[in-house]
């Protein structure tokens, strides 16, 4: 039972991650609001794209290694990636961004990929 349940999330985690990314690449202006700091019209569109392949390139390992590795392994990624997000966490709210966008995007997203990571490492 919690073997299913274990790669059920990682994978609803990694899908999750690939498209926020592919978000960011075709329409960054609306992802970057819903990350929780608008981006300027006239800033610098770079940033966002390299937003965007940072997240799709994450939830494409993800899922390399949801398919050719084993729960250990994948357990190892989760926890490594949860940086991410405390990381943005830390960016939004230091940015102009709200504290129930930091914490209620960013920072429960961390919770539930360190959630990931340890029904993996019990597998």
């Amino acid at each position: 039972m919690l073997t299913p349940l274990a790669y059920g999330l990682a994978i609803v985690l990694v899908l999750f991650v690939a498209f926020i990314g592919a978000r960011f690449l075709v329409t960054p202006q609306a992802a970057a609001a819903g990350y929780g700091v608008p981006a300027k019209q006239d800033g610098d569109a770079a940033y966002l794209t390299i937003k965007g392949l940072r997240d799709l390139t994450s939830g494409v390992i993800g899922l390399a290694l949801i398919a050719f590795a084993d729960a250990h392994a994948v357990g190892w990624f989760m926890l490594a990636v949860a940086l991410t997000p405390l990381g943005d966490t830390a960016i939004v709210l230091r940015h102009g961004g709200t504290r129930a966008a930091a914490f209620g995007i960013h920072f429960a997203t961390a919770v539930v990929v360190l959630i990931s990571a340890a029904l993996l490492f019990a597998v």
